[in-house]
């Protein structure tokens, strides 16, 4: 990677990201109309709309808006009172804007364009409420998932090593102590010869890096413990990330693998750098090198790689690596796992549990914990254990403990 962009590139980057402002602040806007339109008449005029657009939009983005651009480190009240709430009334506020809009226009050649779309609107918000009650349950939930790995180039020596997978924890102030000490407790139960910390372990913020290390930092496994970062290390500012995390016990990999033993065995543990960093214009943030990740491990060592975004996985199944280990997706949060189906499907190629292509595997896992809003349905929060074994044929087969309240 070069060492810095060319302004050309940096100046397409700042087009980009104001396009992107510029959709997100006009379907907001367009949201907000449709909304007020259709609500105004019941609720006391568009005074009341613009009362509600400051409290439920303006005010908490500024304030986040704020906490990034000017170092400010939002607490955990903040987080709890300010941005959770912001994030619910979004969400309800699109989903309101397309079902009122469709409503009323279904009314409208009736003459009942507003009543139409107000029902909608109220239908809009039961599901939501129902869901969102249901959502917030499964959240409280962590399952431990115990995973069978058989591949055919596993070398006889490392049968039944095992592997605890955690990935986007999203710890900061606001998270559940309680959940955070179940997901120790269970990776401590495992007893696993390595732990594989698959990305965004924090949310947002580089000193969140403290509260991971409250929580997690003193996780330890015989073959050592192993992080990478994720999109979120990345938007938290890697600068600052990257020294907290290189202070811990853990080892931070970053394109690079470490050459471990077990059983007078050697393995290699490798982990990559985040897409994320692609779109950004700091040149010390690492953009993933696939060569630079592989290199130093000799031909034929039986390596495992970590990489947050399972995108990644194609190069790394091409260059003959049995075993990539993913999150990113959270499984959209909302899955059917008896059709293996989830809402991250819709938009990402591989979304959830098992990928094989020849003799290499992927496990994109669907997450350790939330992010945004407290809300999981069918894809509860995970902490993985892979046990591997060798076969004839590649394959991950398993199931699910029976779920564990953590909070």
């Amino acid at each position: 990677m070069s060492a810095e962009r060319p302004s050309g590139a940096r100046a397409a980057l700042v087009r980009g990201q104001r396009v992107a402002l510029t959709v997100a602040l006009s379907m907001f806007v367009g949201s907000w109309v449709i909304v007020g339109v259709l609500l105004a008449p019941v609720v006391g005029g568009w005074r009341t709309i613009a009362a509600a657009l400051f409290v439920l939009t303006v005010l908490p983005l500024a304030v986040f808006f704020r906490s990034r651009g000017a170092g400010h480190y939002p607490g955990k009240a903040v987080r709890l009172f300010v941005f959770r709430p912001m994030w619910y009334a979004q969400l309800l506020l699109l989903l309101a804007a397309v079902g009122g809009g469709i409503a009323a226009l279904a009314g409208l050649p009736f003459g009942a364009a507003g009543a139409a779309g107000r029902i909608g609107i109220e239908i809009i918000a039961a599901v939501y409420f129902v869901l969102g009650a249901s959502g917030y349950s499964g959240s409280r939930k962590l399952v431990v998932t115990q995973l069978s790995v058989t591949l055919p180039s596993l070398p006889p020596s490392l049968e039944g090593l095992r592997i605890a997978q955690l990935c986007d924890t999203h710890i900061g102030p606001h998270s559940s102590r309680a959940h955070l000490a179940s997901v120790a407790a269970a990776v401590r139960a495992a007893k696993p010869d390595i732990i594989a910390v698959a990305g965004d372990l924090i949310d947002d913020y580089a000193l969140d890096v403290s509260l991971y290390a409250e929580a997690l930092g003193d996780l330890s496994a015989p073959l050592g413990v192993y992080i990478v970062a994720g999109n979120h290390e990345v938007y938290a500012g890697w600068d600052d990330v990257l020294p907290r995390l290189r202070a811990l016990a853990h080892t931070t990999l970053v394109n690079e693998s470490r050459i471990v033993e077990h059983r007078g065995t050697k393995l290699a543990v490798a982990g990559t750098g985040d897409p994320a960093a692609g779109h950004r214009a700091a040149p010390t943030v690492p953009a993933p090198d696939i060569a630079a990740t592989l290199a130093g491990i000799p031909q034929g060592m039986f390596t495992i790689v970590l990489a947050h975004n399972p995108a990644l996985w194609p190069p790394f199944s091409a260059a003959g690596v049995p075993l990539t280990l993913s999150g990113h997706t959270h499984w959209g949060q909302l899955s059917i796992n008896r059709k293996g189906w989830s809402l991250a499907n819709l938009f990402l190629e591989y979304a959830m549990g098992a990928y094989r292509l020849g003799d290499s595997l992927l496990y994109v896992s669907p997450g350790t914990n939330y992010w945004g809003i407290p809300f999981r349905i069918g894809a509860r929060a995970e902490v993985t254990i892979l046990t591997l074994g060798a076969g004839s044929e590649a394959g991950i087969t398993g199931a699910q403990s029976a779920d564990t309240r953590s909070r």
